[in-house]
């Protein structure tokens, strides 16, 4: 079992990383592969909502969103860590999010996300930090995957690597992630030994508000 962990930031060493490499290791322990997946400071195209993936199953703008989508088949797991900027989860991982769950569901891979259990992680220097929470997990919302909580909302403070180690309930926090997110890694597979089916799928009904 394998989870992947998302460095939103453009700082590659950082504070959202310190939080995310604790995670790591509380998984290693648990016996769960991981693998921290940077942006940097790659820029990001947006989303240019021209639903050219529903024909190409990719994304038009060819960037590191497609090498993504096709490294995210391989995970059972995900944990999308981001900044806090302007009150709100940064730029970078929003355009590229995006784009990449967008490219899953127009392409019909839904099932590259869908029932893969999945967390959000949010680092401030002081606030901001349940908004991006709340921004990021309605990617995993909406793609049907279950959301793994701590003990308290997953955040760490400090305006340097050094000070979100000293955030002691914070880091505690992402060891309890972690085992969290490694028990239900476990429980899913042994489900699956057991016979236990995955939810039946519908086809998907869109409807608007617009009424003649």
């Amino acid at each position: 079992m394998k989870v992947l962990l998302f460095n939103g930031s453009p700082h590659k060493n950082g504070c959202t990383y310190t939080a995310l490499e604790e995670i790591a290791k509380t998984l290693q322990e648990e016996g769960i592969e991981s693998e921290i997946y940077q942006i940097g400071m790659k820029s990001i195209t947006p989303c240019r909502g021209c639903y050219a993936c529903g024909k190409l199953g990719k994304c038009v703008i060819d960037d590191d969103v497609n090498n993504f989508v096709e490294k995210a088949k391989d995970f059972d797991g995900f944990i999308f860590g981001s900044p806090v900027h302007y009150g709100s989860a940064c730029g970078g991982i929003t355009a590229f999010l995006d784009r990449a769950f967008f490219v899953a569901i127009r392409s019909g891979r839904g099932e590259i996300f869908s029932h893969k259990p999945a967390a959000a992680v949010a680092s401030a220097r002081r606030a901001g930090t349940t908004a991006t929470l709340d921004q990021l997990n309605k990617y995993m919302t909406i793609s049907q995957m279950p959301i793994i909580s701590g003990r308290y909302w997953n955040m760490v403070h400090g305006a340097v690597a050094e000070e979100v180690k000293q955030d002691l309930e914070g880091m505690q926090n992402m060891r309890i992630l972690a085992r969290n997110m490694a028990w239900f890694l476990k429980l899913k597979e042994a489900g699956q030994k057991a016979g236990v089916p995955m939810p039946k799928q519908e086809e998907i009904v869109f409807t608007n508000f617009i009424r003649e």
